[in-house]
């Protein structure tokens, strides 16, 4: 299978969430037949650990990129605009697909929703991380607690995502960005 077919089982994930993704919908989308996509992937949730995997490398790259910022007000201006851009692009579906790809699943989807679960806390332990270096080398001020400030980006930066799929647009949740950026702790 290539790339293609990927993407476009990212798309249908994305759109649909996991439990939303019927088998015939997945390979219809993917332009495969139902026996190609377990020959490639095993089945339905490794299809979608690889779709996952896919999404962190393709729409989703900003957060490896916005860690290498200098500062940490680089950092969370970079995380808000890639969060931005990801969830409002015109041919993707709008949200997030480690979002909403799972927040709720039956039995059956219960490792799904696990994986999603450590993808974001893995995302918030990298944002900590830089933050506590960030206050080791005095950009942040040494009150500053490095844990509560990435959960509340992160924490933030999903709910910009959960409006995005909701349909707020683009430039309003700029705005929101921006308004939470005013008041960042300085140095």
């Amino acid at each position: 299978m290539g790339v293609e077919h990927l993407d476009r089982a990212m798309l249908f994930f994305w759109k649909y969430g996991y439990e939303g993704a019927g088998t015939a919908g997945l390979t219809n989308a993917m332009g495969i037949s139902t026996t190609s996509m377990y020959a490639a992937f095993g089945n339905k949730e490794k299809l979608f650990r690889k779709v996952l995997e896919r999404y962190t490398e393709g729409p989703s790259p900003y957060l490896a990129r916005a860690l290498e910022e200098p500062t940490a007000l680089g950092v969370a201006t970079a995380i808000l605009a890639g969060t931005i851009r990801t969830t409002t692009r015109p041919a993707h579906p709008h949200g997030c697909l480690g979002v909403q790809g799972a927040l709720t699943t039956s039995d059956s989807g219960q490792e799904v929703r696990d994986l999603l679960v450590t993808w974001r806390n893995n995302g918030y332990s990298s944002v900590r991380d830089r933050f506590q270096r960030t206050v080791d080398e005095g950009d942040l001020p040494p009150r500053t607690d490095p844990a509560l400030l990435a959960r509340h980006l992160t924490t933030f930066a999903y709910g910009l995502a959960v409006q995005a799929a909701s349909g707020v647009d683009r430039d309003e949740l700029q705005d929101l960005a921006d308004a939470t950026l005013r008041s960042w702790p300085l140095s």
